[in-house]
Parts: structure tokens; sequence; C-alpha cells
């Protein structure tokens, strides 16, 4: 009986997973427009930028390759042209990324894990977003709503 649920267990976690990497799946065209966005990995050369550019830095703490909200995020939001128009003029993306499947150098993963620490970073997604001074102005998660729900949340924290 106590194996008859856990194959019962078992079967519902895959069809689960299973679920979710079919929905969190770009499409060729999202994949494309998801390319052209100019993600930056190293924290000082984006606020460098942001001050450069008087524009703001939106941080994303995230599980790229095992995290389903952030699979969504990306396909949802990051992905859609919509979002890309609107980085392009407005943002300096940063992704701070702790995949599980992905390599990364040692140098990249200790920085992310410091800046996971000083951002009081506990779940993905967390996006942080920071004036062009550097100062944190909000802070996001997912959302339904695709990209005009999270670019009205964006300008809500513009300075």
């Amino acid at each position: 009986m106590k194996s008859m649920r856990v194959v019962s267990g078992c079967i519902a976690l895959a069809l689960f997973c299973a679920g979710c990497q079919r929905t969190t799946a770009l499409s060729p065209a999202e994949a494309q427009t998801a390319a052209k966005l100019d993600w930056l990995t190293n924290f000082e050369s984006a606020k460098a930028k942001a001050r450069a550019e008087n524009k703001m830095v939106l941080m994303d703490f995230t599980g790229s390759d095992w995290c389903p909200p952030c699979k969504m995020l990306k396909k949802e939001v990051f992905s859609q042209p919509q979002f890309a128009d609107y980085a392009a003029k407005n943002l300096v993306l940063l992704e701070i990324d702790f995949p599980r499947f992905k390599k990364q150098s040692d140098e990249e993963q200790a920085a992310n894990e410091k800046l996971a620490g000083e951002f009081g970073i506990e779940g993905f997604p967390t996006i942080v977003i920071l004036d062009p001074r550097g100062k944190v102005v909000g802070q996001l998660g997912y959302m339904p709503g695709g990209p005009t729900a999270f670019i009205a949340a964006l300008e809500k924290l513009r300075p």
C-alpha cells in the first residue's frame, strides 16, 4: 500500500514537471527576442553602464535552468518584443544566475553568492531594481500579465 502511494506521488511529480517544461519552453521567435537582450553578468559593469546611460538596473536573481517561475518570467516577459523595446531604452539588465546544470566559473558563482547575500535574496525569481546611482528602488518577482503588467510595475519604481 505504501509503495503504491510512492509510485502515485512519483507519477504526479513527473506529470507536473513535464507540464512545467512544456509551458516554459521558448518558441523560436521568443528565443530570438531573448537573444537580442544584452544581459550583463558583472555587477560593477552594470552599475557603471547605468550611471553613464542614466538607466535603472534590473537585477534578475534566477535559477535559469531549473526554476519554473524563472522560466515563466523569461518566456512571458523577458522574451517579448514589448519588454525588449522598453529595456533597450530604460534598463541595464543584469543576470545573477544560480543554475543547477549550466557551468559557471568559480568567480561568477562566488560573486553571485555575495550579491544574493548583500541583497537578502531568499527565493527565485527575485528582481531588484536600482536607480542610475545604484540605490535600491524596488523589488519584484514573477507576476501574471506579461510585459504590460511588468513594465507598469517598473514604471512605478522610476526615480
